[in-house]
């Protein structure tokens, strides 16, 4: 339960919060974590180990408690929105992205951070400490080396792959797509079909602003668990006829359906303690910046 209240409040963070100056009353995140029925414990946990992580900084104002995205934070929560909302695949430029690595074994804990860290990012593993990636991720390690002060135990290297096979097969050896296509689907199948009902339930009036700002919350941790997952590969290395494309096309409609009561849902909790003033005028959740 402790995990899956933390993930649900980054989603909260990621898609609310973000967009209206990056910081909440304490208060106001137990109260919108009760729709999804996260007692206020779990939330004060979950907002403790979260600090520690440092995902975010708290700061008291009178005696209430605001907690606010660190810049690391933010930093997450844009990569996140940018690869969430990307609709369609990006074309390729030909070149790999190459990390190899040999971190000794008394650093084993930093080899294991820095693996989910490639994940994340959507290396692959091709071989053991080898990982390559067809994305632009040039910051992304440099920032890695960085953070874990790696740099005697890496190489990094961009480079263009000369056979003898062809580039659809280092896919095939570095991720599992077949996998991921059958989560897609599952995805689709079960999102399509509450896409209909709730299109009809909101035409007739009957869903309230709060069960919308439930259904849009869970929509986006749904998806947003695909950024685990899928290494968002460009259109020249998929499959045609790739799942990964119908489900950002479901996605999008979905969020757009849900997103204005949602958002008016989320303010009428968020402006009584709060600082709305501070929110982002160019943030339009029925037209999401990035849903275009």
């Amino acid at each position: 339960m402790g995990a899956n209240t933390q993930s649900m409040i980054f989603t909260i963070y990621g898609d609310y919060i973000r967009h209206y100056g990056n910081k909440i009353w304490v208060g106001s995140l137990i109260r919108l974590m009760k729709e999804f029925g996260h007692n206020e414990q779990g939330v004060r946990v979950a907002v403790s180990r979260m600090l520690k992580q440092g995902w975010i900084q708290s700061e008291k104002q009178g005696n209430k408690s605001f907690y606010f995205l660190t810049s690391r934070g933010v930093d997450r929560m844009d990569e996140a929105a940018n690869r969430i909302f990307k609709l369609s695949p990006h074309s390729w430029d030909g070149k790999w992205r190459i990390l190899m690595y040999t971190i000794p074994e008394e650093k084993r804990q930093i080899r294991d951070e820095l693996r989910k860290e490639l994940l994340w990012s959507g290396f692959g593993s091709f071989s053991n400490s080898c990982w390559i990636s067809p994305n632009s991720l040039e910051k992304e390690v440099e920032a890695l080396i960085e953070k874990y002060d790696i740099s005697d135990y890496v190489d990094f290297f961009i480079s263009e792959y000369k056979g003898p096979q062809d580039n659809e097969s280092l896919v095939k050896k570095s991720w599992p797509l077949e996998d991921i296509e059958k989560k897609y689907e599952e995805f689709i199948s079960t999102y399509s079909k509450q896409f209909i009902i709730h299109q009809s339930i909101l035409s007739r009036g009957e869903m309230s602003d709060a069960q919308c700002f439930v259904e849009r919350t869970k929509l986006v941790h749904e998806y947003r668990k695909f950024l685990f997952i899928d290494p968002g590969l460009p259109k020249e290395l998929l499959p045609p006829m790739w799942d990964g494309n119908h489900a950002a096309s479901l996605f999008g409609q979905y969020y757009k359906l849900l997103a204005e009561p949602a958002s008016r849902f989320f303010e009428s909790v968020f402006e009584a303690d709060n600082d709305l003033r501070k929110k982002d005028e160019s943030y339009d959740a029925t037209n999401h910046p990035l849903i275009l």
